[in-house]
């Protein structure tokens, strides 16, 4: 999928006067058989099944709101045909407006930004329950890197609470080994399923704290698709499904060297040590030479995290490259100002344009994670940065993987703040 992107300065774009967006619109049933029908070919290629637990519970006419786990772009088409006819408002970030604003608009799309749930959004939300719809949401926001669950904003148990309707959660099982963020959207044959149930009643949400919901819905979002393939023996053949492996597994357990790694075929090399390991057909790496320091992709990830923080502690970190700048305002265009510099360290993100028209900063404290992406609409890995009323998206240069690390490094740094003002 490609993006829609207009090249202007820096000033040129400030200086327009952004576009409003109108309220989401409730899907009419045109629509809904029409996101259904495109679906089909996708979920019988593959072998799609689905487990309803407790769902008769949920009136036919009740809304809902819906929370899924996002593992791959087959996502929103198992939502909208496990739950057909029943009408859905989908929370979707802007970038996903651009060149289809009025089709985003008629599927009963609501607008957001990635990370932030503001007033805004929760009104959006509201009015669409109102209006006899449910609303199905992504908590993660952004997708898995490693297959478990990413970062859940602690606002959703006061999100809950705030619409006080029931809530269905919808996990799935093989989406994202069929077509994981890091191997460049490559789609392999993998069975894909999806367990759905009623979670949440509304008198369930009344007596509950919080907090409380926060550990419940956590609970159902802890997973991990690479143990579900190797417990369930589920045998992934394809001969390129190592390729941009890198992207997640930077840094080499064997000699420590970082943005080297570089995946292709089933093989992952360490260009540094020349050290080498295979991804296996369940889902394990593997070394071809020597030790195997890490088999399982998710404990690797969690050790590139483990390293971000001692780098963090002992106040080594910090990471500067040159940037491709592309901004956006509106859900309208995506634009393309120029050249800059990203640095991020322990205070948190500065972007300065080439042309210095551009000096923008965001603190270590004011997200809990960032927005990074692999091959962001074909365009090249990218970290965004910004605020609610631009988006900055930042695509490195030069060789290297640090799109993954800046996300832990962001993750780390707000965890470490938090704890120093609770002391």
């Amino acid at each position: 999928m490609e993006i829609r992107v207009i090249k202007k300065s820096y000033r040129e774009v400030m200086s327009e006067k952004p576009k409003q967006n109108k309220k989401p619109k409730r899907p009419n049933i045109l629509f809904r058989t029409l996101l259904k029908i495109v679906s089909l070919p996708d979920l019988l290629a593959t072998r799609f099944s689905c487990r309803r637990t407790g769902m008769e519970k949920l009136p036919k006419k009740q809304p809902c709101l819906i929370l899924m786990n996002h593992s791959s772009f087959i996502d929103l088409e198992i939502a909208t045909s496990i739950f057909y006819p029943r009408p859905i408002n989908i929370v979707a970030t802007w970038d996903g407006y651009i060149g289809k604003n009025w089709l985003m608009r008629e599927i009963g799309c609501i607008q957001t930004k990635k990370f932030t749930v503001g007033p805004k959004l929760l009104r959006d939300m509201k009015a669409a329950l109102e209006n006899r719809s449910s609303v199905l949401m992504f908590p993660e926001a952004g997708y898995t890197f490693d297959g478990t669950s990413t970062v859940l904003p602690t606002s959703i148990g006061k999100c809950i609470k705030l619409l006080g309707v029931p809530v269905v959660s919808v996990i799935t099982q093989g989406a994202f080994h069929r077509q994981p963020l890091y191997n460049n959207l490559i789609k392999r044959k993998v069975k894909v399923s999806a367990d759905v149930e009623y979670l949440l009643s509304p008198q369930e949400i009344k007596e509950k704290s919080a907090e409380e919901i926060n550990r419940i819905v956590g609970e159902k979002f802890a997973f991990d698709n690479f143990r579900y393939q190797q417990e369930h023996n589920i045998k992934i053949d394809h001969p390129r499904r190592a390729e941009g492996l890198n992207r997640v597994l930077y840094k080499c357990p064997a000699c420590l060297a970082e943005g080297q790694t570089e995946g292709a075929g089933t093989r992952l090399k360490c260009k540094a040590c020349g050290k080498e390991y295979e991804l296996t057909e369940y889902g394990a790496m593997r070394a071809v030479n020597g030790e195997t320091e890490i088999s399982h992709i998710p404990d690797w990830y969690e050790w590139e995290r483990k390293c971000v923080r001692e780098e963090i502690e002992r106040g080594d970190y910090r990471v500067e490259r040159d940037v491709d700048v592309y901004i956006m305002v509106d859900s309208y265009h995506l634009y393309d100002i120029g050249s800059g510099r990203l640095t991020h360290g322990t205070e948190g993100f500065r972007l300065v344009s080439d042309d210095g028209e551009l000096a923008f900063e965001l603190g270590a404290r004011a997200s809990y994670t960032i927005n990074s992406d692999f091959y962001w609409y074909q365009i090249a890995d990218t970290v965004c940065i910004g605020d609610l009323s631009v988006q900055y998206y930042c695509f490195p240069k030069g060789s290297g993987d640090i799109v993954a690390k800046l996300r832990l490094a962001a993750e780390e740094l707000f965890k470490l703040k938090k704890e120093e003002a609770a002391k």
